[in-house]
């Protein structure tokens, strides 16, 4: 054999005519599939007990052992189909492997969900003699298909993005392709076979040839439910911001009481901070701090029953405190190349050495509204400065966090005083002190120089935050 690939992975959904595709593949005379490998529910097929003399519980205890098997075939490339609810182990092997070929089929979701239904009430799963077909009519579920259509797409997604990662490619097979012979020996060719087909193999016969609408009751109502689905997704809110790591070593525990805070940057850092010293009566030094990964699961596997949390804010104070702490000032904290960058590139209307006693709430309110100009750019990855964690959209900060651990409790700023010592006290520490608020950064309030086009604009950037945390107009 070539040695392009050491055997195949066929990823597909029930329905979607890979048994059809994979007796095919065994058409050819040095290709192996060995159906559905890695179900958890069987091994290969249903009625089967072994593949290659692998067990499903040898399969189940150790699922390298059965690719092993697959992958030793001698002159032959061996592989198997694989849905998204398989056993995902195999997955953290083989898909960063680039000797493993992808074959990724697809059809359109709505006729495979519509076969899947009727395949479930007629009991009828494989066709290989027309005479013997059954016929039914099923109610189209629109709650189910948005379900159906979910799953298939978060897996799908999940496969593009393992292949950008690890530079691969996939070759991809439509259901309408399964007909064309010479597809299927292009796809001999991208596995790397020698053997070629001279015609299909016709033994399955495709089961529900007729349109949709005489395979579905209420096609009417189908109809109506898939018209109110955004197929093209118009609705989304587009994001272009790089994927953000956890940050571990931001994550702050109190000193003995076992709660964890995530924080996320231009939020109420410091009141946090000095709200968990506070709460065992020790300095802020006395916080635990600088965790590495193996150092935090450490700590959660020494503190059970710890809880873990993370405090938003309004993007419009937000962005302010981002402002104020990062660019308008030139000390300790601010970001002065980037400082530099605003006022000599972007024509910032920013004081030279930090705003003095003349700075007044309309220059204030001028610089802001230049930055929050530049912040719709620089998210919209339109500028080549990097986007810093002090303005990056929080959902992507928490989505971040999520690499590692999401926290227990999300909690809005103005929600601080009551839901931070309620936590307190659900891991036994009753009385918690009630977070104090500290004094406002910057030297104009942002009160002062708060309007609607102060909103219009922080809501025009950060979208995806308002939509995803639920927020409305700043209200001071």
């Amino acid at each position: 054999m070539p040695d392009t690939f050491d055997y195949f992975i066929l990823f597909a959904e029930m329905r979607t005519g890979s048994n059809f595709l994979e007796s095919n593949l065994n058409a050819f005379a040095d290709m192996a599939c060995h159906g559905e490998a890695y179900n958890p529910h069987f091994i290969g097929y249903p009625n089967r007990d072994e593949i290659l003399g692998i067990t499903r519980d040898q399969r189940d205890a150790d699922p390298v052992r059965l690719l092993d098997a697959i992958r030793a075939q001698p002159g032959t490339i061996g592989g198997f189909r694989f849905f998204h609810d398989h056993d995902p182990r195999i997955l953290d092997i083989a898909l960063p492997d680039p000797r493993c070929a992808k074959i990724v089929l697809t059809r359109n979701p709505v006729d495979s969900y519509v076969s899947w239904k009727i395949a479930q009430a007629t009991g009828q799963w494989k066709l290989t003699d027309v005479r013997r077909r059954k016929a039914d009519a099923v109610e189209f579920d629109a709650a189910e298909f948005e379900a159906h259509l979910e799953a298939l797409q978060a897996f799908q997604v999940r496969l593009m993005n393992a292949l950008q990662v690890s530079g691969q490619t996939a070759f991809y097979v439509a259901y309408e392709d399964l007909q064309d012979v010479a597809v299927m020996n292009g796809l001999a060719q991208f596995l790397g076979a020698a053997s070629r087909l001279e015609a299909l193999d016709t033994s399955l016969k495709r089961q529900n040839p007729s349109p949709v609408e005489e395979k579905v009751t209420n096609f009417p109502a189908m109809e109506q439910a898939l018209a109110r689905l955004d197929r093209f997704n118009l609705n989304r809110t587009p994001n272009f911001e790089p994927r953000r790591g956890p940050a571990v070593p931001s994550y702050v525990a109190a000193a003995e009481t076992p709660l964890l805070y995530l924080p996320v940057k231009s939020g109420p850092e410091a009141e946090v901070t000095a709200w968990l010293a506070a709460l065992d009566g020790v300095g802020e030094d006395g916080l635990q701090t600088r965790f590495t990964q193996k150092a935090l699961r450490q700590w959660k596997r020494r503190n059970a029953g710890h809880r873990s949390f993370t405090v938003i804010r309004h993007p419009v104070a937000r962005a302010h405190a981002a402002f104020c702490e990062r660019i308008l000032t030139t000390g300790e904290g601010s970001l002065a190349e980037i400082r530099k960058t605003l006022r000599k590139v972007y024509k910032l209307p920013l004081p030279g050495q930090g705003p003095g006693a003349d700075w007044d709430a309309a220059q204030h309110r001028a610089a802001f509204a230049g930055f929050l100009d530049f912040l719709k750019a620089n998210l919209l990855g339109q500028t080549p400065v990097r986007i810093d964690p002090s303005w990056a959209t929080q959902s992507a900060t928490l989505e971040g966090m999520g690499q590692f651990a999401l926290p227990d409790l999300v909690v809005r700023e103005d929600e601080m005083a009551t839901l931070l010592p309620d936590l307190a006290a659900r891991v036994g520490h009753g009385g918690a002190p009630v977070p104090v608020a500290m004094t406002e950064p910057g030297p104009i309030p942002l009160a002062d120089i708060y309007d609607a086009e102060i909103e219009a604009k922080v809501a025009d950037i950060y979208q995806r935050d308002y939509m995803m945390f639920g927020y409305g107009a700043w209200q001071g």
